[in-house]
């Protein structure tokens, strides 16, 4: 009986560990700044604009490519990918938020 518990245990624990190892922390934009942009106006508001505001998110300018949103675990490991050529503004902004993703707080001063 002691053995099945202590066994329980430790599938629970490396069950917990997998689990964090899976969970998003980071995304990660790339794009073209330029080219591929200038053709999806909306998406380059987003990028533009709205990105910014997010914490934990960065945007790697990649000449040529097109603007994809990728999620990263703690380990930097690529988990999800989403091209965003087909998505408007409000869906890129929906699909950070749906992933956890949140406006940074206002550091002003009054």
């Amino acid at each position: 009986m002691e053995m099945r518990t202590t066994a329980l245990i430790f599938l629970a624990f490396v069950a917990y560990a997998q689990s964090a190892d899976n969970q998003i922390v980071r995304a990660r934009l790339e794009s073209c700044p330029g080219c591929s942009l200038n053709r999806l106006p909306e998406v380059r508001a987003f990028v533009y604009e709205d990105i910014p505001k997010y914490e934990n998110v960065e945007w790697k300018k990649i000449s040529g490519a097109p603007p994809e949103l990728i999620f990263l675990n703690d380990a930097d490991e690529e988990m999800e990918r989403y091209f965003l050529d087909r998505l408007n503004r409000d869906e890129c902004n929906k699909l950070l938020q749906s992933k956890g993703f949140k406006h940074k707080e206002d550091t002003k001063e009054l």
